[in-house]
């Protein structure tokens, strides 16, 4: 099911900019029509993109909890996200089955992350605030 390889990383991007915007403060939140639509309150972020893809994340703690809806897999997913001080390990599941594990560990200015899921797809990449992923 390498298939789904395009979908996931898509999924993640959409991920890593909705954790963007939940650190960056009320100013993302009036982005370009181009980026998703967002509503935001003291501890949840709940976004909608211009596909109709929908995202939240509530943070408790030092965990992330991120649930969503993907249009082109027409799936539901849920992640949680716990933080270890510069390491961030994440676990989530699919409507259609699909699991997946990861971390993300944070080095300066630099991001090193990994993913590996039930359906096949695993990668790691690297990414940096200065040249992105």
């Amino acid at each position: 099911m390498l298939g789904h390889l395009p979908m996931l990383r898509t999924s993640m991007k959409y991920l890593l900019c909705a954790l963007l915007l939940a650190v960056a403060g009320p100013a993302c939140a009036q982005a370009p029509s181009l980026l998703a639509k967002c509503t935001r309150s003291a501890n949840l972020l709940a976004c909608v993109d211009p596909l109709g893809n929908a995202y939240s994340v509530a943070t408790v703690g030092s965990t992330t909890y991120l649930r969503g809806f993907e249009v082109i897999g027409k799936r539901y997913w849920a992640q949680t996200n716990s933080r270890y001080g510069q390491l961030t390990f994440f676990t989530g599941f699919a409507s259609d089955g699909e699991a997946w594990v990861g971390y993300t560990r944070r080095v300066g200015w630099t991001t090193i992350n990994r993913f590996s899921s039930s359906g096949g797809a695993s990668a790691k990449f690297t990414c940096s605030r200065m040249t992105g992923c």
